[in-house]
Parts: structure tokens; sequence; C-alpha cells
């Protein structure tokens, strides 16, 4: 249906190595990251703040068309995503994403909202991501 793809370049390796992103779009075009972008506060991005900005997209996308078909046409609905990395068996693993989220739905009850929303995250396909099969295709020069 739809492939949408983004290029990360690391030159130099570890903590001196220095990486760009780019997604397909360009919203994101040579975007600076490193060992400090991850694991400190320089400026620029990380893996773990776009999968959070993906994960908080996703979601609260499929929210809200889950609540058009619910019959609902006003509100406003704001998540944030908190994307967990930890040390873990000498190495690092995101162990969970932590959505949190605000909402204004005129005219809903709180069990269908809870419902909808819960069907939501279930549904969206950056949640079933964080759970999916990974492959790897590599060529070597």
């Amino acid at each position: 249906m739809t492939t949408r793809t983004a290029t990360a370049r690391y030159s130099g390796f570890g903590k001196e190595g220095k990486g760009a992103i780019t997604t397909q779009s360009g919203v994101l075009s040579d975007q600076f990251y490193g060992f400090n972008t991850r694991f400190e506060d320089e400026p620029g991005t990380n893996p773990e703040e776009l999968i959070a900005a993906a994960h908080a997209g996703c979601f609260t996308m499929a929210l809200s068309f889950a609540l058009a078909r619910a019959g609902f046409s006003e509100g406003t609905l704001e998540t944030k995503a908190a994307v967990k990395l930890e040390q873990k068996d000498g190495g690092f693993t995101i162990t969970r994403s932590d959505l949190t989220l605000e909402a204004s739905v005129p005219g809903i009850d709180a069990d269908q909202f809870g419902q909808l929303a819960d069907e939501a995250k279930k549904g969206c396909p950056v949640s079933k991501l964080l759970n999916a099969e990974v492959s790897l295709a590599y060529k070597l020069d």
C-alpha cells in the first residue's frame, strides 16, 4: 500500500561519531544526531524521540478516526508518548512507550471513550510495530 522511507548516515564510530537523519518527505533533512543528542542534552534528535513522535501521532489519528466512526465530529485530542530506553543485559533496550492523552469530546461518556481509546491503542500501526518482527537486509562494500 504505502511505503515511507528515512535514511540515517553515521560518520566515525562510537561516542565520537556524528549522524544525520533524512526523511523521504524532507521534514527532516540531514538532522543531526549522535551520542550527545541521545544520552545527554545536546540539540538534535534521537531514535527514541522519533519513535515517540510516530507513536503519539499514529495513536491520536487512530482515535480521531474511531471517534468519527462513532458519530463524533468535534473535540480535541493531544497525546504525549514517552519512550523509555534502559540499559539491560549489557546493552540498551526500548522497554516501553507510555501514552498520555488529554481529550475533549463533547457528548461522549467515559466508558465509550475508554473503549475507543483502548481499541485505537491496540490497533494503531505503530503500536503494532512495537511488537513486530524486525528484518534486516544489508550490503557491505
